[in-house]
C-alpha cells in the first residue's frame, strides 16, 4: 500500500467520498506523494514513452508543421512560442533544430514553457541548453505574455482531471471514489446528477452502469487559448490520444512500470490518465472565437508531413541496425495499430488559417 492511499483512505473517511476529478487530482499532484510531482514518468525507466522519446522525426515534423503555420501567419514580427507540459523537454529540442532552417521564426520567437513542476524545469533547462532559444517558464497558460501564439501541447490534456457520470435508475449520477467494507478504495455513484441535457440525446436512453466523462478542465483551457488567438491571432496544436467524436465509455486509465493496473491500486506510483475528447476541445476553443481546423490522426499528420522523406534521409548511410530501429519508430508513431489512430492532431487558429498538413492540397 502506497502511502498516498493511506493519505486518501484518510481523508475520505474524514470527509466523505472524492469525485473521479478530485481523485485524479491528489493522485498526480499531491505535493509530497503524487506521480508528477515525486517520479520520472518518462522513458523506459518510467512508466511511459510520448512519441518525442519514440524518435527525433516527430518533434521535427511537428516544427515544420509551425514553420508552415508561422508563414500562414504573415510571418509576425514577434510571437510567444509555447508549450503545455513540455516533458523532459525533447519535443521542443528537436522542434528548434527544424526551426534553425528558419532563422526569421527563431528570431520573432519567444519561447515559454508551461510547466508547474520545479523538478521537470531543471531536465528542460538542461535538454535545451544548447538550443537556439532560452526557455522561460510559466506556471499557467496566462502568464504567457501578450502577443501572437504559436503553441504546441504534446500529451497533455490527457493527465487533467476528468469527471465521470454512470447511468442509474435514477439519471446520470457522479461517479466516486470512496470506501467499501473492507475500508478499501472502490468506486460508486454519489448524490450529483448530470443534467440529461447535458449529455446528447442518442446517449438518452443508456443502459445503467453506461459511464460517460466531461472534461472542464481541459476545455476551460481550451476556451482560454481559443481566446488569446482569437483576439491577437496565432495557432495551437493539441496532440494527444482521445476520439473525435462525444461517446460515452470509461477510458481512466492507470499505467504501472509500462503495464496498465488498476485505477484505484497504486495512487501516486502510477500515472492517471483518461482519452481526451476532441470535439470538445473544438468546441471550446470555437466558443471563445477561435477556429478548429478538421482533425488528423497522428499517422495522417506525420505522414502527410513527409514522415516516409525524413526517415529515409536519417537511414540514409546508416548500418541495417540502425535502419531497423528507425523503421520501427514510422511503425510505432504512424501505424494504425500503434499510435497512429489513436492519436489526433487538433489544429486551432485565429482567423481560419490554413496550413500545411492541414491543407486539402497536403
Amino acid at each position: 500500500m502506497t502511502d498516498l492511499k493511506d493519505k486518501i483512505r484518510a481523508r475520505i473517511a474524514n470527509e466523505g467520498p472524492l469525485t473521479v476529478a478530485q481523485f485524479m487530482s491528489i493522485c498526480l499532484a499531491d505535493p509530497e506523494a503524487g506521480y508528477y510531482t515525486t517520479r520520472e514518468p518518462f522513458g523506459k525507466g518510467g512508466d511511459f514513452i510520448t512519441a518525442p522519446e519514440v524518435s527525433q522525426m516527430f518533434g521535427e515534423l511537428v516544427g515544420a508543421a509551425l514553420l508552415s503555420a508561422y508563414e500562414a501567419l504573415g510571418a509576425p514580427e514577434q510571437f510567444e512560442l509555447v508549450e503545455l507540459g513540455p516533458g523532459r523537454g525533447t519535443l521542443m529540442s528537436d522542434l528548434l533544430r527544424m526551426a534553425s532552417l528558419r532563422p526569421p521564426f527563431l528570431k520573432a520567437a519567444r519561447l515559454n514553457l508551461v510547466e508547474i513542476s520545479p523538478r521537470l524545469r531543471i531536465i528542460q533547462k538542461k535538454t535545451l541548453a544548447r538550443s537556439p532559444l532560452k526557455p522561460e517558464f510559466r506556471d499557467n497558460f496566462r502568464d504567457v505574455p501578450d502577443g501572437p501564439l504559436i503553441l504546441v501541447a504534446n500529451e497533455f490534456f490527457d493527465a487533467l482531471p476528468i469527471h465521470q457520470f454512470v447511468r442509474t435508475s435514477e439519471g446520470w449520477k457522479e461517479r466516486q471514489v470512496g470506501l467499501n467494507r473492507n475500508g478499501e478504495l472502490s468506486f460508486g455513484a454519489g448524490a450529483a446528477s448530470l443534467p440529461d441535457e447535458a449529455v446528447p440525446p442518442e446517449f438518452a436512453q443508456s443502459p445503467e452502469g453506461t459511464v460517460f466523462e466531461t472534461q472542464p478542465a481541459s476545455n476551460a483551457i481550451a476556451e482560454e487559448i481559443g481566446a488569446r488567438l482569437s483576439a491577437r491571432g496565432g495557432i495551437a496544436l493539441f496532440i494527444d490520444y482521445g476520439y473525435l467524436k462525444t461517446a460515452p465509455g470509461d477510458t481512466l486509465q492507470a499505467l504501472y512500470r509500462h503495464a496498465y493496473d488498476d485505477v484505484l491500486s497504486h495512487p501516486g506510483d502510477a500515472d492517471l490518465t483518461a482519452h481526451v475528447n476532441f470535439e470538445a476541445l473544438a468546441t471550446a476553443a470555437r466558443r471563445s472565437g477561435a477556429s478548429p481546423l478538421p482533425a488528423l490522426s497522428q499517422g495522417e499528420f506525420l505522414l502527410r508531413s513527409g514522415l516516409l522523406e525524413r526517415a529515409g534521409v536519417l537511414g540514409a548511410g546508416k548500418t541495417h541496425e540502425q535502419q531497423e530501429t528507425i523503421r520501427d519508430a514510422v511503425e510505432r508513431l504512424a501505424a494504425p495499430n500503434q499510435m497512429g489512430d489513436l492519436f489526433k492532431v487538433l489544429a486551432i487558429t485565429g482567423n481560419g488559417e490554413v496550413f500545411s498538413p492541414f491543407d486539402s492540397t497536403a
